[in-house]
C-alpha cells in the first residue's frame, strides 16, 4: 500500500530490498527515515516492527506495532495480534481488515493449499461427528455454514441439507463459493455480527470448520449461535488446541483453547455437549496441529 508520497514509497522498497538480501539493521534504518517524511504510513510502521524483532529488538518492536495500530485503526495488517503475540496486550478478537485482506489474497489457491499443502481434514472429520451424533440420520432443512470460505465444509454437507446459507467477510472467498453452486444464499459478513442480525431464523445446523481459531473467547459466538438453531439443531465446529485449560495465540496467530475453555462455553450458550474429540484438521511444517471437533445440541 502507497503512503502517497513517492519518495517515501521508494524508501520503504530500498528497505524491503536490503531486507531481501540480509541486511536487516540497513534496512530498518532506511525504513525509519520512511517514517520520519511519512509518519501517518501504517505499512513500513509494520514492517519496521518485524525487523526490530528480527533484530531482538522487542522493545522497539512493540512500540512500531502501535504506531502501526494508530496509523491504521482498521488493523489491516493484523499488528494487533502481534502485540498480543509479544505479550504486549491482552487476547482481542481478530481485526475483521486483517482477515478480510488474508483471505481475499487467498482465495485463488485456498483449495489446494489446505487440502494438497496442508492436508486440511476439518470437512470430513466435522461430518463423521455429525453423522455419529444423529445416529446416521443425515437429513437437515436449513444449514448455516459460518466463515464459508470457498465452500469446502458446505460441499461435505451439501448431500444432506435442504437448503444452505454461507457466510463469510472475504468477497473474493464469496465468489470461489457462489461458482461451486453449493448455497442458496451467500452473505458478506463477520461471522458473529450476522449471528447477531439475525433474527427469527432457525437452522437445523450450524457449522463453523476452521473458524473459530480466529474467536479468542468462545462464549459470544455460541451464545449467538444457540439461539439460531431449531429445536434438537446442531451446532459443529473445529477449533486447535493446547494442554492448558484457556486461550493462547499461536504463532501463527490463529487461537487455540483448551477444552475446559470450550465445555465452559457450550455450557455458557446454554447448549448440550455431544462430543468432544481431538482430532488434527492440518498439518503444519510435516507436524498434526492438535484439534477438537466438537458437537453441541439445543
Amino acid at each position: 500500500m502507497s503512503s502517497g508520497d513517492l519518495i517515501a514509497d521508494r524508501r520503504f522498497g530500498w528497505a524491503r530490498e536490503l531486507e531481501a538480501k540480509g541486511d536487516l539493521a540497513g534496512a530498518a534504518g532506511l525504513m525509519a527515515q520512511t517514517l520520519e517524511r511519512a509518519p501517518g504510513y501504517a505499512a513500513a510502521w509494520f514492517a519496521l516492527a518485524q525487523l526490530r524483532e528480527r533484530l531482538g529488538n522487542k522493545g522497539g518492536a512493540i512500540v512500531a506495532l502501535r504506531q502501526a495500530v494508530q496509523a491504521d485503526p482498521a488493523d489491516r495488517h493484523g499488528a494487533t495480534l502481534h502485540l498480543v503475540r509479544l505479550g504486549a496486550a491482552p487476547t482481542a478478537a481478530v481485526p475483521d481488515a486483517y482477515l478480510r485482506a488474508l483471505f481475499d489474497g487467498y482465495a485463488a489457491n485456498f483449495d489446494e493449499a489446505l487440502t494438497q499443502g496442508l492436508s486440511y481434514r476439518a470437512p470430513e472429520l466435522l461430518l463423521h461427528a455429525v453423522e455419529t451424533a444423529r445416529a446416521g440420520q443425515m437429513k437437515f432443512g436449513a444449514v448455516l455454514d459460518l466463515g464459508c470460505g470457498t465452500g469446502l465444509t458446505g460441499a461435505a454437507f451439501r448431500p444432506f441439507s435442504d437448503r444452505m446459507v454461507g457466510v463469510d467477510l472475504s468477497p473474493a472467498m464469496l465468489t470461489k463459493a457462489h461458482d461451486k453452486g453449493i448455497y442458496e444464499r451467500l452473505i458478506e459478513s463477520e461471522a458473529l455480527a450476522f449471528l447477531r442480525g439475525e433474527p427469527g431464523a432457525h437452522y437445523d445446523l450450524i457449522l463453523a470448520g476452521d473458524v473459530f481459531v480466529y474467536f479468542d473467547d468462545l462464549q459470544p459466538v455460541l451464545v449467538a449461535g444457540a439461539r439460531l438453531l431449531a429445536p434438537k439443531g446442531l451446532i459443529a465446529f473445529s477449533v486447535e488446541t493446547h494442554d492448558g485449560d484457556g486461550v493462547i495465540l499461536r504463532q501463527t496467530l490463529r487461537y487455540a483453547h483448551g477444552a475446559a475453555h470450550v465445555r465452559a462455553a457450550v455450557q455458557a450458550a446454554a447448549l448440550t455437549l455431544v462430543s468432544l474429540d481431538s482430532a488434527a484438521t492440518r498439518t503444519e511444517k510435516r507436524t498434526p496441529v492438535p484439534g477438537l471437533i466438537v458437537v453441541a445440541a439445543r
